[in-house]
């Protein structure tokens, strides 16, 4: 692919680009006028001292304050408001950067696949939307910060401009860009006057290039990332390239720097405590080094070469320092491998956003990935559009590989040919000559601002926008300028052009099935680009894939999707906080919560989730054994000595002894070290803990932090007999049958068919009591996003009606009360209303200490549908708010989300277990739980006990009213504390949330009896 064919200016002369058309923003063809070209993201400073403080005297930011004029489409814009005669003092302010729609104009809209104005205005590919394209102008003045001195150029530089951007200064039009999500530069060094500068943009929210940005994201519009004016001294460095060799043995390394000088000077370069950099000819400065300090994700080693520019004078006019990284990646016998040893992705999609959407500080942006760092995250893939440049430094620093994606993704177009059976010509870009242009200006500008930075690992011609030759042909464009590989997932879905991905990428394939496919292709690397669609409660069997990257060479891992939940915070009108998703704006069409994908939080708090993230990008993989620990380091060069290991010996989250263990497992192998304790032989539980933690600060966590954990619970011994009582006593009226002993009663209704009432307390009138409605059997919960996505409801919809409407017919009669020697047991049998019909029967044993042990028999039946979960749900006193369980934690977790999870004694409060995922649903489940009670303020309450282990449930409220309620603000006021032990809930998935089932070992028995024993008291 000639570079040529990327150079996209308009080709009118210079008189007829002195006014800019706007009727042309509706041509692919028209990518930009006037525009400088793009070049590296270095940046230049007037002196050393100036450069090692990081501000520059080269540059003036123009963020701040701006006047606005808001017109919901282009025919109701101003005209010749970029004029310096036309007063712009009665228009609005607003902040830059900033969305528009965050601030009073337009309106938020949330849509994934759709187009945004999908069945609202009929336009074709490449058109725009008549009657509602917002736009912006833009105006603010400023003031030069110093005169521009003789041969010194001056430039406006607009970071992130959503969709396209019209630029003029003191009335002279400068120009026009596509491209959103990379910088539109333009040259004003002749349209400047002395005093106060007039600058003005038109920003519009579609164009033609908005066809490429059909992105899984909330739509906006503006200047939302910085503007900035740089000067450029009359010897100026245009741009860099950096290129590393380093040779299989690691030795040495060549560090060459390709050097654009521009006028007339030298350039001096050299690396500080290391030496010269020799001129090779050409611009290009170059140095061996030996012994190379190597950078990975583990250690992001960085050499800093020094560049000065002198002019023909001799002055120093420029100081670069420019970061380099030495590190070899690309595919290396048939695997993708990163300074010679096979890489495993253990990825994230990162969307740039948080509370003020897209637009980020540098420290919101450090904080989120910091945070990734934290949690064994050692990759990042920029979904689906280059990012701001400080996230690569950052990147580089902190050591994350990135797959830089260009803005690219035309999803809806896309499926009208794989859903709707559209032909492929329809493909946008697909095989369109007319798209070519404005991507490959896509490609270059992200290449050539992109090029130099270390952690940038691939380079991915977009996301879902099916195949074809324009892809093609951007993908040789990257095999031209760069080594790197690339990366395309839809040549999944258009193989016609294989060439397009040096590795084969696909989304949300189950792990089952990428072990199938890599069974019989083996030509290419395999990654999946998203995988664990992390919607809501979710993140189920990720072991999966995990397991299979270290079983499978060919599988190299994947990205979550993805980091954070995109939401817009809100105020109901009653004045509540809430955050908000598709269809809270008035906006339509929408995807409603779709949005909520996070491992993070809208505000980039961790989610319960994090917990499993955490457990399975581990690099240090641990088995406990009965006297043995096993080691194997997943690690890079990381040996497993780098952290201290410590063992503890826990009894009921009672910490019995603590000791440290010295390892030494070398990067990639395996290492057995004999446990330094052992478990007592005194009957009980005990838990054996391993635990690597850092043994100095980091920049992304604190000394002690965990990096990689396991644990093994053993036995000994048969539990405790519990201490006899006498038998309590059986009262039998004609409605009811009571059961009392010494500080509890127990009433039975055989009028109603249930237990009505259980006091508890030595009081005068006859204790506390503690159940506030009838417990009855429960095989429902508050649907997932995931179950709502394969329409699990629908499917399992009966099981709502048994749990709300399951009866005891004729109670009075069908009660059945039996006593033995130590108790009193009375047993119903509920009916369903299930088709085919089935039963299920509740016996409850009231023994003389109060205790009441529940069994509850399931007779099910063939043709019933899946159980979303079988228990039994109580109601008790609001007051009971605090938590305690003995058993897995302390994060929710579920039965194919508990790899992290750990057992111990944990306290929460039940007011804040519901997780606030962006629309309520079924969470804040523990499994493994052997006990679990919840007290008022004085210690008094309720306790359940598993026979053996449970899942349980402790929240402010039932699953309907959870399920009723589309934000969490819209949950009623607590009235009661809802109890939920259960023999097992379905398992939360997560493969994707548009049709993939929870696993099937994952799911309860369709068939046959299904018991589930516990048993609760007063406390």
């Amino acid at each position: 692919m000639s570079l040529d064919i990327i150079d996209i200016q308009d080709e009118r002369s210079g008189d007829e680009v002195a006014a800019f058309d706007a009727s042309r923003i509706a041509d692919p063809r028209f990518v930009c006028e006037n525009r400088r070209p793009a070049h590296s993201d270095h940046r230049w400073f007037r002196s050393a001292a100036e450069a090692a403080e990081g501000v520059s005297g080269y540059e003036q930011s123009l963020a701040g304050r701006w006047k606005i004029h808001y017109a919901k489409n282009p025919a109701a814009a101003p005209a010749g408001f970029f004029e310096l005669g036309h007063d712009c003092d009665s228009w609005d302010d607003i902040p830059v950067p900033a969305h528009i729609q965050l601030h009073g104009y337009d309106r938020p809209q949330y849509v994934n696949v759709q187009y945004p104005w999908d069945g609202v205005e009929q336009v074709e590919p490449g058109q725009v939307p008549e009657r509602y394209n917002p736009v912006a102008s833009y105006v603010r003045t400023f003031t030069l910060d110093r005169p521009v001195e003789p041969g010194e150029t001056v430039s406006v530089s607009f970071l992130g401009a959503e969709s396209a951007v019209a630029v003029w200064l003191n009335g002279r039009y400068l120009g026009y860009a596509t491209d959103s999500f990379t910088p539109s530069e333009f040259d004003v060094t002749d349209a400047l006057v002395e005093g106060e500068n007039k600058l003005a943009a038109q920003v519009f929210k579609f164009s033609s290039g908005s066809w490429l940005e059909d992105q899984d994201f909330f739509r906006f519009s503006g200047l939302f990332r910085d503007v900035v004016l740089y000067r450029r001294p009359a010897a100026h460095v245009e741009d860099l390239r950096v290129e590393v060799e380093l040779p299989a043995d690691g030795e040495t390394a060549d560090i060459a720097v390709r050097i654009d000088l521009r006028g007339d000077g030298s350039v001096h370069a050299r690396i500080d405590g290391v030496g010269e950099l020799e001129d090779r000819g050409d611009g290009v400065r170059g140095i061996r080094l030996h012994n190379p300090r190597l950078w990975s994700p583990e250690h992001p080693a960085l050499y800093e070469v020094e560049l000065e520019v002198r002019d023909a004078a001799g002055e120093v006019v420029e100081v670069i320092v420019q970061p380099v990284g030495v590190r070899r990646f690309a595919i290396e016998d048939g695997v993708l491998a990163l300074n010679g040893r096979r890489v495993v992705f253990f990825g994230v999609n990162r969307h740039e956003f948080g509370l003020s959407g897209r637009v980020q500080t540098a420290a919101e942006i450090e904080a989120d990935l910091l945070a990734l760092k934290a949690v064994g995250v050692n990759a990042v893939r920029t979904s689906h559009y280059p990012n701001s440049t400080v996230f690569y430094e950052l990147a580089d620093r902190h050591g994350l590989m990135v797959i830089d994606e260009m803005n690219l993704e035309s999803h809806g177009i896309w499926d009208r040919v794989r859903k709707l059976d559209a032909p492929i010509g329809d493909a946008v870009p697909g095989d369109r000559p007319e798209w070519l242009p404005a991507l490959l200006d896509r490609a270059a500008s992200m290449y050539e601002r992109d090029k130099n930075h270390p952690s940038v690992v691939m380079w991915s011609c977009g996301n879902e926008s099916f195949g074809g030759t324009t892809l093609r042909d951007v993908a040789a464009y990257f095999h031209e300028v760069d080594r790197r590989p690339v990366h395309y997932e839809g040549v999944h879905w258009d193989p016609r052009y294989p060439e397009t991905t040096d590795v084969v990428s696909q989304m949300y394939t189950p792990a089952a099935e990428v072990e199938d496919f890599l069974r019989q292709h083996r030509e290419k690397p395999f990654i999946l680009c998203e995988y664990a669609h992390a919607m809501g409660n979710s993140f189920g069997a990720v072991d999966e894939y995990i397991e299979l990257a270290y079983r499978e060479p060919l599988f190299q891992g994947g990205f979550i999707w993805d980091f954070a939940d995109q939401a817009i915070a809100l105020t109901d009108r009653y004045g509540k906080p809430y955050y908000g998703y598709g269809g809270d704006f008035g906006d339509a069409p929408h995807d409603a919560e779709f949005c909520g994908n996070g491992i993070f939080f809208t505000d980039h708090s961790p989610t319960p989730k994090l917990q499993e993230v955490a457990y399975l990008y581990q690099g240090l993989k641990i088995d406990i054994g009965d006297d043995a620990v096993t080691v194997h380091n997943r690690l890079l060069d990381t040996p497993s000595s780098a952290y201290r290991c410590v063992v503890s010996l826990t009894r009921e989250g009672r910490v019995l002894r603590e000791v440290e263990l010295a390892t030494d497992v070398a990067p990639g192998e395996t290492g057995t070290i004999a446990l330094p304790l052992a478990v007592p032989s005194a009957a009980g539980e005990y838990a054996v803990d391993v635990s690597f933690r850092l043994r100095a600060a980091t920049a992304w966590a604190a000394e002690g932090h965990e990096v990689a954990r396991e644990q093994r619970v053993v036995a000994v011994g048969a539990p405790p007999a519990r201490v006899a009582a006498p038998a309590p006593e059986l009262i039998r009226g004609a409605h009811n049958v009571g059961v009392r002993g010494a500080g509890f009663s127990a009433l039975f209704s055989t009028l109603y068919g249930g237990l009505s009432s259980y006091r508890f307390g030595m009081t005068s009138d006859g204790g506390r009591e503690l159940l506030t409605s009838m417990p009855r059997p429960h095989f429902w919960h508050a649907p997932t996003s995931n179950e709502r996505g394969w329409e699990a409801p629908f499917e399992d919809g009966q099981w709502l009606l048994a749990s709300r409407y399951g009866r005891v017919r004729e109670p009075l009669t069908s009660t059945r009360v039996e006593t033995d020697a130590a108790a009193v047991t009375v047993t119903y049998s509920y009916e369903l209303p299930t088709r085919p019909a089935t039963t299920c029967d509740v016996s409850y044993r009231v023994d003389g200490t109060g205790r009441v042990e529940v069994t509850e028999t399931l007779h099910l039946v063939d043709g019933l549908p899946s159980l979303p979960e079988f228990g039994m749900l109580l109601t008790t006193l609001p007051e009971f708010h605090r938590l305690r369980w003995y058993g897995e934690g302390p994060e929710e977790c579920y039965v194919d989300r508990r790899g992290g999870a750990r057992v111990g004694v944990y306290d929460r409060d039940v007011t804040t277990e519901l997780t606030p995922y962006l629309r309520p649903q079924e969470a804040g489940s523990r499994t493994g739980v052997r006990w679990a009670q919840v007290t008022d303020a004085r210690g008094a309450g309720l306790r359940v006990e598993a026979d053996g282990t449970m899942e349980f449930s402790a929240l402010p409220w039932t699953p309907d009213e959870i399920e009723s309620a589309l934000h969490h603000t819209e949950l009623p006021p607590i009235h009661r504390t809802v109890l939920r032990p259960a023999l097992m809930r379905r398992g939360v998935g997560g493969d994707d949330s548009w049709g993939a089932r929870t696993l099937a070992q994952y799911h309860l028995p369709t068939s046959g009896d299904l018991e589930f024993r516990f048993a609760f008291r007063g406390v």
